[in-house]
């Protein structure tokens, strides 16, 4: 077979696939639970009246609603992640479609819980708490539901928004299901004149090619086929604002974006201080745009141009064998234990490692509590797929000592805490790459693509932040969007973040329209900020610092035990203020004029 066209998956070499039979060795294993789960999901309602009788009622219900949520996701990541492999598989979409309502179904039953024990007096419910040891892997739980009673509503109000959810969730699959199984791109031109077929998973490798005509032909090509869905990809988008706004409002929050921010316990000031910081130094973004214009000798820098690599005549080819072998070396620093835990990850199953037809585009690190955390990702041998291999581990080694460290109801951490384990994986890399290279042509090239990385981490993902927040707060004052509007709001965000340095090439305007985690409002920030956390975390392990390690691997297997912002204070960093997000922002500055001087 040609190696410019896409294998099936049953072509795939077995030893490059994850292996989801850790999670369920056949089939008839997961529809065992699956009927296991039917008949836990009723005996739910069992527990109505009972929860807030007594500090036993409510341990046994609460036992009964972790343990049925238990099998039921590790029912779902199975499902999903089948279909992940070929989305255009309609049995594996079956499959998640049957996890899915049993999602809603559970959600349904269980959704008397949190109004019930709200109606329990708080001083009391407290004196449970402190009196039985047994409620301590409930007690973050707890705690949250205390904090957010203002926001619950009745048991019937509950239950109608859990019917909902499946119809909530509408958007996010319509634009899965457009974006990683219908859409198909037409065939380009490569370096070497061959006809290639352009795929998502591609894209990036083709900004990357030093020829400025494959990169100009994949940019105009990939803008021009998802401009045929403009019309179908806006309403979607816009239904998902919608959506937010409305489940926002139904819980009694002044906004989709405090609601968003609220699970997390977070005040939008955070968000505020990391927007504020970001535009307060985009002069340093500029500055670096600039040197890249002049290393590439262009007159003009178009968006096209902005991710290829700035140095001449380094060619990094790094096959995913070179790559795994760069990554255990890295992370040494962390300690015996975490590279045991890592040369695991990496020859037990673990990740599913190149790109076929249908397969999911770009990576993630999932699973559930009951198996090893698993990373599909759709490597390209080049460096940036060893800084996505790493990236991704970091997520599945916190998974990792979560798991084994934390009881069930405990060791889901969220996402904000999540983009530190990754994030520090790649400031790790790059140290070691610049430890380890003397050449000034060679450090120039890792020295730009950690340049790259902090571009695309923190000035990025706080563009799209800022996207966000503007498309919401339209949607909050009921001004309707169309693609137009959307295409205008982006396109102004570009040029204000990139500067007038930049040609803004009009079709950039549409890139929103291929962003996925747009459909899990006011997800991106959290990147950014983890990038400055994770900043912070690594220069007290590569300097050294006493307890630092320590301190991290403990954050590490802390899971969701308590607040985002609090777990990171116990790792010595303090995101309630923009101190670390300005730090972080001297640094990008600092290797802006190391590369220049070396350009």
């Amino acid at each position: 077979m040609s190696k410019n066209i896409l294998p099936k998956r049953d072509e795939v070499d077995d030893n490059f696939k994850w292996r989801l039979e850790d999670i369920y060795p056949t089939e008839a294993d997961w529809e065992k639970d699956y009927k296991t789960v039917k008949s836990l999901i009723p005996g739910i309602e069992g527990h109505r009246g009972k929860l807030s009788a007594s500090s036993k009622g409510l341990l046994e219900g609460l036992g009964h609603y972790y343990a049925t949520q238990r099998i039921l996701e590790k029912l779902y990541s199975y499902a999903r992640m089948r279909r992940d492999e070929d989305n255009a598989n309609s049995k594996y979409q079956a499959l998640t479609d049957r996890a899915e309502s049993l999602l809603v179904e559970f959600s349904s039953a269980s959704s008397y819980i949190v109004p019930e024990i709200i109606s329990i007096d708080e001083d009391m419910l407290k004196d449970w708490i402190e009196k039985n040891k047994e409620f301590d892997e409930y007690r973050q739980f707890l705690d949250e539901i205390i904090r957010e009673k203002d926001h619950v509503l009745s048991p019937e109000e509950e239950r109608i928004l859990a019917m909902a959810g499946e119809v909530c969730g509408a958007p996010s699959l319509i634009f899965s299901m457009l974006n990683d199984a219908d859409m198909k791109f037409p065939h380009i031109k490569n370096e070497e004149g061959e006809e290639v077929e352009l795929t998502k998973g591609r894209y990036i490798a083709f900004l990357e090619s030093k020829d400025r005509r494959v990169r100009k032909d994949a940019f105009k090509t990939l803008y021009a086929t998802y401009s045929k869905q403009k019309n179908t990809i806006a309403t979607t988008f816009v239904s998902s604002l919608k959506k937010d706004n409305f489940i926002s409002s139904a819980r009694r929050y002044n906004s989709s974006l405090e609601a968003a921010l609220s699970s997390d316990n977070v005040g939008i000031d955070v968000y505020d201080n990391l927007i504020n910081a970001v535009e307060n130094n985009l002069e340093s973004m500029y500055r670096y745009l600039d040197v890249r214009k002049r290393a590439l000798g262009l007159d003009e820098l178009h968006m096209y141009d902005v991710y290829v690599p700035i140095v001449k005549d380094i060619d990094m080819k790094i096959p995913y064998e070179e790559g795994k072998e760069m990554i255990i070396k890295a992370l040494e620093p962390l300690g015996k234990d975490y590279v045991n835990g890592l040369k695991e990850g990496f020859e037990s199953g673990w990740i599913d490692r190149y790109e076929n037809v249908g397969k999911t585009s770009g990576a993630y690190s999932w699973g559930c509590y009951d198996a090893h955390p698993y990373v599909l990702m759709n490597y390209q041998d080049n460096l940036n797929s060893v800084f996505t291999l790493a990236h991704e581990m970091g997520h599945a080694m916190h998974t990792y000592h979560s798991n084994k460290n934390q009881p069930y109801p405990l060791a889901g951490y969220r996402i904000f805490v999540a983009e530190v384990a990754s994030t520090l994986n790649e400031i790790l890399l790059t140290h070691y790459l610049l430890d380890t290279i003397d050449d000034d042509t060679t450090r120039a090239y890792i020295v730009n693509n950690h340049l790259e990385g902090f571009k695309g981490t923190v000035y990025r993902q706080t563009m799209f932040a800022k996207f966000e927040q503007i498309a919401h707060g339209k949607i909050l004052e009921g001004i309707p969007l169309t693609f137009e509007d959307l295409c205008d709001i982006y396109y102004k965000l570009v040029k204000k973040y990139h500067g007038e340095g930049v040609v803004a090439d009009k079709e950039i305007a549409m890139e929103w329209m291929r962003i996925p985690h747009f459909y899990r409002a006011f997800y991106v920030y959290k990147y950014a900020i983890g990038f400055s956390a994770a900043s912070s975390i690594a220069k007290g392990i590569l300097e050294g610092k006493p307890g630092a390690v320590d301190k991290y691997i403990e954050f590490l297997s802390s899971g969701g035990s308590d607040y985002p912002i609090e777990l990171l204070k116990k790792a010595g960093v303090d995101m309630s203020t923009p101190e670390p997000v300005d730090e972080g922002l001297k640094v990008f500055d600092s290797f802006v004029t190391e590369l220049d001087n070396i350009i």
